[in-house]
């Protein structure tokens, strides 16, 4: 049975273009801080990890703990990435609670030159700039939290937050929440009340999104789709 590794590298065998525009479209996930979108991530890279690549995006705040530079983000000053960015080094670039934030175009590069699919996790500003890109062509998943209320939970959770940048975090997310609800914004929503279901919902999409691209029959994604047993949550 095809897998998508396969699929893949049948992707990138058949085209013949420049950056960014070869091989699978690159996946982008969008969602609130605190909907689940690194779990999803993570459970998804973990099933295929040598199907798709994470595209390491450059951020002005300060790691967290546990986080390491080079891996989650590349960790850099304002003027590093004001320098950058007047270079023409970023594909998108956003600004996230004081912090900026954005893709490099050699991030992207990095990841396709390895014959994987890339994936981007950025903010919904960066997605406003690139979801109409002819160049990048995206996939676009919103990944939408239970409730405010679980959001805050979460967030909470963490002990990373101020009051003050808590309550920031939370009136951001109701905005992107209402852009990422909204139809035609991105091509699917993945409700993140369970994380078992939310990954099933993840992975389905992708299977077809790679099959679509390579004008496989129903049986296949059928078949993959039938024969998948997801990770005990």
């Amino acid at each position: 049975m095809l897998t998508l590794t396969v699929l893949v590298a049948r992707a990138f065998s058949s085209l013949n273009s420049s950056m960014v525009k070869q091989g699978p479209r690159p996946l982008v996930i969008c969602g609130p801080s605190g909907s689940g979108k690194s779990t999803l991530l993570k459970k998804l890279f973990k099933e295929f990890p040598d199907t798709f690549g994470f595209s390491v995006s450059h951020t002005t705040r300060k790691p967290r703990p546990g986080e390491e530079n080079g891996i989650h983000y590349h960790f850099v000053s304002v003027e590093e990435m004001q320098a950058a960015i007047e270079n023409g080094e970023f594909i998108e670039t956003a600004v996230f609670s004081g912090n900026m934030y954005g893709t490099s175009k050699k991030a992207v590069e990095n990841v396709q030159h390895q014959g994987k699919v890339c994936v981007l996790d950025i903010e919904i500003e960066g997605v406003k700039q690139i979801r109409n890109s002819e160049r990048l062509n995206p996939l676009l998943v919103f990944v939408n939290p239970p409730s405010i209320e679980e959001l805050e939970r979460r967030l909470r959770g963490r002990k990373t937050e101020t009051e003050e940048s808590l309550q920031k975090r939370l009136n951001t997310a109701r905005i992107e929440i209402e852009y990422g609800t909204t139809a035609g914004n991105f091509d699917v929503v993945v409700q993140n009340n369970n994380l078992k279901q939310a990954y099933e919902d993840l992975r389905n999409f992708i299977v077809r999104e790679l099959e679509s691209q390579q004008g496989q029959d129903v049986f296949f994604v059928t078949s993959l789709v039938s024969n998948y047993k997801p990770f005990e949550v």
